[in-house]
């Protein structure tokens, strides 16, 4: 049985959890840039080499091109996406945990807690599609040369005037595919090894803060082992020309594996992998340290 702080309150998940987003943000973004380039880089010709070998040979092309500003390109989009976004990720889990309970002593099961976190990633796709397709044709159009959009604004000005507010939320039943089921596990995670981190005898909430960093890093890397395929496939699909791919991801999906394999699925892996610990161990040490501010400012919130 899984133990957690009592009691539940959604509305603390919520300011904690906008901050703890916009601490993975500043942590998470350089890497965040490499994956997206490596998923999204074209087919070499016939004879001719990938655009970039894997994720150390496009963060020294990257950092050589453009300098430290072009790993933070498209930094705006989550910035302001992100703390609404992991503010109302953090709410949703907290309704789901408080859903779930018949009363305020109920002590919920991973089952439960992955459902909750299930949640939370429904809850969160209505701002995360169109800041992940901003953010994604932004990361891309600098490493093709081509300067199409002037910032994160124009990008969404023109996405919308082209196709109107479904050229701004493409991408969202895949979005939904990716985030529901891989922020069920986050959660789910984060919270089974916050009880094993635990010391006999102990309070979770009493955990310091080198064991909250462990738990939300590993947590973000199974996050990801789950989210990485449709991820592969939301990126491609957001950035493709309009058209490209009639049938949605379907159309993505063929093509990936007729083209590239399998292995296609999980491009910019590394990047991801190495992304994924220290941003979400910021991320979920930003929401303990905000929660534990609240508490004492507001116990009755």
């Amino acid at each position: 049985m899984a133990e957690q702080p009592q009691p539940i309150s959604p509305v603390k998940n919520f300011f904690a959890g906008g901050f703890g987003g916009v601490c993975l943000v500043f942590v998470g973004h350089p890497l965040d840039t490499i994956k997206v380039r490596l998923q999204t880089q074209p087919k070499p010709q016939p004879g001719q080499p990938p655009l970039y070998s894997g994720t150390f040979d496009c963060f020294r092309k990257t950092l050589v091109g453009e300098g430290v500003r072009g790993l933070y390109r498209g930094m705006a989009a989550p910035i302001v996406g992100v703390t609404p976004m992991f503010a109302v990720c953090f709410f949703g889990f907290g309704l789901g945990k408080r859903l779930q309970q018949r009363t305020p002593d109920d002590i919920l099961t991973y089952p439960q807690l992955f459902a909750a976190g299930m949640l939370s990633g429904v809850f969160t796709t209505v701002i995360m599609a169109p800041g992940e397709r901003i953010k994604c044709l932004l990361q891309i159009q600098a490493a093709t040369g081509e300067t199409k959009y002037s910032g994160s604004l124009d990008c969404a000005k023109q996405l919308y005037r082209e196709a109107g507010i479904r050229g701004v939320y493409k991408g969202t039943v895949l979005t939904l595919m990716r985030d529901v089921p891989a922020s069920g596990m986050y959660f789910m995670t984060y919270e089974w090894l916050k009880n094993i981190l635990t010391p006999e005898g102990k309070s979770v909430s009493d955990l310091s803060a080198p064991r909250i960093l462990f738990a939300g890093g590993l947590a973000g890397i199974f996050n990801w082992a789950v989210a990485i395929p449709p991820d592969v496939l939301k990126s491609r699909f957001q950035t493709a020309p309009p058209g490209k791919y009639p049938n949605g991801f379907r159309d993505v999906l063929r093509e990936l594996i007729r083209e590239e394999g399998v292995a296609s699925l999980y491009k910019g892996f590394t990047a991801v992998m190495i992304r994924a610990f220290p941003a979400n161990a910021a991320c979920f040490l930003g929401f303990e340290v905000a929660m534990k501010f609240l508490n004492w400012v507001a116990p009755g919130l």
